[in-house]
């Protein structure tokens, strides 16, 4: 059987003084996922997430990280195998050179000398970031900025990488630019959890997507399965991709229709149909 990197053990958590934000959550996460979680605001994916880096701790229940209790683990020590990227990636930008803020987590890891050099150049190589090494970090556009939080958590090394709200702020290329290195991370082998409203980002780059709602997981499969689930589509306020409702009307498919390429291969394959019986 194969060992589970993230193991979520019937978790309750509430705020202190709150009624419970998660309830009864459990979820089994293999190595080498990509997985989005998606829900509207406030319906507890975030809290979940944090769950997974220490930043939060149970009311109940297990998190277990690569077999090991988080609620026994200090937040550096999880680092090590967990890295977060904030929504805002300023709440975690605070080096005063790009080059320092990457170098920032390594040290603290006990790397040192050409190690660290070569590791942090490495991560900012990865984000297109290495000519602005020596650069403030807020000389840096948003998107940028985005790309050197996501550096950091590069050079950490860590096999699971959490990104609240990814694309959030950025323009559409910006946005490109960090899905298209979080599929080569996860081609890579890393472990990839991206929190999103964006059902486009869902259907391009999950492979599996949890949907929450009012603190509970009410869907747990692929973004093709769920997006044909109407009432969970409804009950968490997702908007399905465009695309995705126009094929429903044309009807040219029994199955999902995700992106672009997918429609324009169903009217092909529809019009070469329409063919076949006008020449037979």
């Amino acid at each position: 059987m194969e060992k589970m990197l993230i193991e979520v053990e019937e978790l309750d958590y509430a705020y202190e003084k709150s009624s419970h934000v998660l309830r009864n959550i459990n979820i089994k996460i293999a190595r080498g996922e990509i997985i989005a979680f998606t829900g509207k605001n406030g319906s507890g994916k975030t809290t979940l997430a944090k769950h997974f880096n220490g930043l939060l701790k149970p009311s109940s229940g297990k998190v277990l990280i690569d077999g090991k209790d988080t609620a026994k683990r200090t937040v550096s020590e999880l680092a090590q195998t967990v890295g977060y990227v904030f929504q805002n990636p300023d709440h975690q930008i605070f080096n005063d050179t790009v080059f320092d803020e990457v170098a920032f987590g390594p040290k603290n890891q006990g790397i040192t000398g050409k190690k660290l050099e070569e590791l942090v150049l490495n991560s900012l190589a990865a984000v297109g970031l290495m000519e602005d090494a020596n650069l403030y970090p807020y000389r840096l556009s948003k998107g940028q900025r985005q790309r050197l939080a996501l550096a950091s958590v590069i050079a950490m090394e860590s096999d699971i990488m959490v990104l609240d709200e990814p694309t959030t702020g950025l323009d559409y290329k910006e946005g490109l630019e960090i899905m298209e290195l979080l599929k080569k991370l996860n081609l890579k082998g890393h472990t990839i959890i991206f929190i999103t409203h964006d059902m486009g980002l869902v259907a391009d780059y999950a492979k599996r997507m949890i949907v929450v709602s009012e603190g509970e997981i009410i869907a747990d499969n692929t973004p093709r399965k769920v997006f044909n689930l109407d009432q969970v589509i409804e009950k968490a306020h997702l908007k399905i991709p465009a695309v995705t409702q126009l094929a429903r009307i044309l009807k040219l498919s029994k199955k999902t229709t995700l992106n672009d390429t997918e429609l324009f291969q169903e009217i092909l394959a529809a019009k070469e149909a329409n063919l076949n019986v006008l020449c037979s």
